[in-house]
C-alpha cells in the first residue's frame, strides 16, 4: 500500500533563519466578529520553514523560484542518513549509486567541493533538515555551486518519522512570480503512485 510522509514544517513555529522575516498572521475577517468568512493576512520570508531556493538567491540574473523546472521536484528521490559536513569523496560515493534526487537526513552540511561534485555530476535536487545546506558563516559558495547548474535546492525539511530508502518525492515550490524562493508542502510516496 502507499504509506505518505509529510515532510514540510509548519510555517509559525518553524525556526527562522536569523535575521530573516518572522511568520506572522492577523485576522482580515473573523465569523466571530460579524464577517462574511475567516480570512487572515499572512506576512513571511520566501526563505520560512520548508521552502526552495531559486537560482537567483544567490546567482545574478539566475532562474527566479516559478522558473524552476518542476520535473526537479518531483520523482524517484533517495533519503540518505548524513552528519556534519560532508566532503567531495561523499558525493561522488552518493552520485556511482544513480541518485538523482537527494535528502539529507540529519544536520548535515556540504563543503563547496562537495556541491561542485553534486552538481556536476547531474543532481537534480538536494533536500536538507538544517536551515540552510552549505555553512551558516559563508554560504555563497555552496549556494552557487548548486544553484548555477539549477539544482533544487530544498532547505528546512523534517525527516524525522522518515526511514533512510527509496521513496518519490512531491515538493513543487509555490509559484511567486519573480522572487528568490518560496514555501513548499513536501510529501514522501513510499511504495507506487498506481495505489494511490
Amino acid at each position: 500500500p502507499m504509506k505518505l510522509y509529510d515532510i514540510s514544517k509548519e510555517i509559525f513555529s518553524a525556526a527562522v533563519f536569523p535575521g530573516d522575516p518572522v511568520p506572522a498572521f492577523q485576522p482580515a475577517q473573523r465569523l466571530a466578529e460579524g464577517g462574511h468568512c475567516n480570512l487572515t493576512q499572512v506576512t513571511l520570508g520566501t526563505h520560512s520553514a520548508t521552502h526552495m531556493d531559486a537560482p537567483w538567491h544567490f546567482v545574478p540574473g539566475g532562474k527566479t523560484i516559478d522558473q524552476v523546472e518542476l520535473s526537479r521536484c518531483v520523482g524517484p528521490c533517495q533519503v540518505v542518513e548524513a552528519q556534519g559536513m560532508l566532503e567531495k569523496a561523499w558525493a561522488a560515493a552518493v552520485l556511482q549509486r544513480g541518485v538523482k534526487r537527494l535528502l539529507l537526513k540529519g544536520q548535515a552540511q556540504l563543503s563547496v567541493e562537495a556541491a561542485q561534485e553534486l552538481a556536476q555530476g547531474g543532481l537534480l535536487l538536494l533536500g536538507g533538515e538544517a536551515m540552510s545546506v552549505a555553512p551558516d558563516d559563508d554560504p555563497a559558495p555552496v549556494h552557487r555551486a548548486l544553484l548555477e547548474r539549477e539544482v533544487a535546492v530544498l532547505e528546512s525539511i523534517d525527516l524525522r518519522q522518515v526511514p533512510a530508502g527509496d521513496y518519490i518525492l512531491l515538493a513543487q515550490p509555490l509559484k511567486y512570480g519573480g522572487l528568490d524562493g518560496a514555501q513548499v508542502r513536501a510529501l514522501l510516496v513510499e511504495g507506487s503512485l498506481e495505489e494511490a
